[in-house]
């Protein structure tokens, strides 16, 4: 199926971002580029947004059947939204196909200003890590909303510090999700060791023993550790021993 929302709560934006054809003409700032998509940053009216053009449906059998990589990445921020987990607001999109087959699309979100990933903030030691309270307040929102993913049987599938912003106001935001995916049994075990350790990858690194302990505790909920959460410890530090 074919087609192309504006968000009801940009009706100002129809003309920039009122068709795919309007949406694929946009010249903006390019970000990234790769086979299947690009991003580019445009300002309206001192505002910015970011523009995720997709010219390939996805890699392996997704080219084919499944859901393309773009309606992934939008029906699964719009998931997060309703689990009350922070991201950035969807003002646009859609896609079109060709004999039943992908042809584009396209998804627009708007800038959180004043945002920065986490691996941004952490390769450049900025300051704020060394403020304890700051840490705990990142650590515990980053905690409840990767619990609510995976309450819900839900695996991000990159979960890395590079797809977490945080704002001047400290609040953390959930980004670019076009893998995650709904699992069950082992399947789903498996997906949340490895969302686990891909925070930890970068962790390890930049946090305390004891801050990443934390982080864990926060999202079981609890206040120590249990047998059961050891042994789910060790299999996050080892997931990707041997990989690297």
């Amino acid at each position: 199926m074919s087609g192309w929302t504006v968000a009801a709560a940009y009706p100002h934006l129809q003309q920039a971002f009122g068709s795919l054809d309007a949406v694929f003409a946009l010249v903006g700032k390019r970000l990234t580029r790769d086979p299947l998509s690009e991003v580019i940053r445009v300002e309206i009216d001192g505002i910015g947004y970011y523009v995720k053009r997709y010219v390939g449906a996805g890699k392996g059998l997704r080219r084919y059947v499944g859901r393309p990589r773009v309606k992934a990445e939008w029906q699964n921020l719009r998931h997060f939204a309703r689990w009350g987990v922070a991201t950035a607001p969807i003002v646009a999109w859609g896609l079109e196909r060709h004999a039943g087959a992908f042809r584009r699309g396209a998804l627009i979100t708007q800038e959180i200003v004043g945002s920065k990933d986490l691996a941004h903030l952490a390769a450049t030691a900025d300051p704020r890590f060394g403020d304890a309270a700051w840490v705990r307040s990142i650590s515990q929102q980053l905690a409840q909303a990767t619990r609510a993913l995976h309450d819900h049987r839900f695996a991000h599938n990159d979960l890395k510090w590079r797809n977490l912003l945080v704002d001047e106001a400290g609040v953390l935001y959930f980004i670019d999700c076009p893998s995650g995916a709904f699992w069950s049994g082992p399947l789903l075990r498996r997906r949340i060791i490895k969302d686990l350790a891909c925070l930890d990858k970068v962790a390890k690194s930049t946090l305390s023993r004891s801050q990443r302990l934390r982080f864990y505790l926060q999202y079981c909920g609890r206040s120590s550790l249990l047998e059961a959460d050891k042994q789910q410890v060790r299999r996050i530090v080892g997931f990707f021993e041997g990989r690297e």
